[in-house]
């Protein structure tokens, strides 16, 4: 079980092996996320912030383009999913850091394009 690959198994296996892995179809692997999620929160990042900060963290592992993508790609997916965080149950805190909204957190829930921040960081 430890060194199962992550999958939310919601397709059926094809030929008995798993046909859908969650790093591909997110397009961002775990540990990536984990360091965006962090950012954004308790950091409290938006899109240009995290950019800035990933470029410093992750260059020259990937390039500015590479970095660029990953945040448009989390952001875009925390924008378009943002509001399944207030109708979940309240989830159990076994650390400072958890995806619930922790229903103290008062940051919209609805979120428009994000392009103004991702023009910002086209710029730089």
């Amino acid at each position: 079980v430890i060194d199962s690959i992550p999958t939310a198994e919601l397709r059926p296996l094809v030929d008995g092996a798993i046909a859908q892995l969650d790093e591909d179809e997110i397009g961002l692997t775990y540990d990536e996320l984990s360091v965006i999620g962090m950012l954004r929160r308790p950091r409290s990042l938006g899109p240009y912030g995290t950019f800035l900060a990933l470029c410093s963290m992750w260059y020259p592992k990937y390039s500015y383009e590479e970095i660029e993508n990953k945040v448009k790609k989390f952001f875009w997916l925390y924008r378009v999913n943002r509001h399944k965080a207030t109708v979940a149950t309240p989830a159990y805190y076994a650390n400072w850091y958890s995806p619930d909204d922790h229903r103290n957190d008062h940051r919209p829930f609805l979120y428009p394009d994000m392009e103004y921040q991702f023009g910002l960081i086209r710029e730089k």
